[in-house]
């Protein structure tokens, strides 16, 4: 079918864009195939980055940390304390013992960040995410750069389709 009879044919909510007879179909985020040398370039990307120096940082420091007894012992104790101060909020409805509660656990947590090996740990995951954020926005700014998205949204849209 050729683009004209396409167009032709949808006449009413087909979902296209009609511009001088040819239908330029739009596309939903979960309708989008990504093109396979695509697809391995971004898993080649993935690769390159696990090899980094702040992802291989990172995943030392969580090892450490996930055989940590000391660290491990303090996230335990602060689960249990989540847990039960959601019991005084919402089931006994006692704010001063909920208040308490909220204090041992900020007790917990400064404990905790203050072990180095957490302290180095949330480092890498801010490096790492900073990492990603900057791959993101020069992937980001290439393509708009390359598509002059300014002068795209420029042009008007019909707001119907049926031309």
């Amino acid at each position: 079918m050729s683009a004209t009879e396409h167009a032709h044919e949808h006449q009413h909510d087909c979902g296209c864009l009609h511009e001088e007879g040819l239908a330029i179909p739009e596309f939903d985020n979960r309708e989008l195939i990504v093109r396979e040398d695509i697809l391995a370039k971004a898993k080649e990307l993935a690769h390159l980055i696990t090899t980094t120096e702040e992802v291989v940082l990172y995943q030392q420091a969580e090892k450490q940390i996930q055989k940590h007894e000391k660290v491990q012992g303090l996230i335990a104790q602060i689960k249990k304390k989540q847990k039960e101060l959601v019991a005084f909020q919402t089931t006994f409805k006692n704010e001063k013992m909920a208040a308490k509660i909220e204090n041992e656990i900020a007790e917990l947590q400064d404990e905790l960040d203050n072990i180095p090996i957490v302290q180095q740990f949330q480092q890498s995951q801010t490096d790492v995410n900073y990492l990603l954020q900057s791959i993101v926005s020069i992937i980001r700014d290439t393509v708009a750069e390359k598509l002059d998205v300014e002068a795209a949204t420029r042009i008007e849209q019909p707001e119907t389709c049926s031309d």
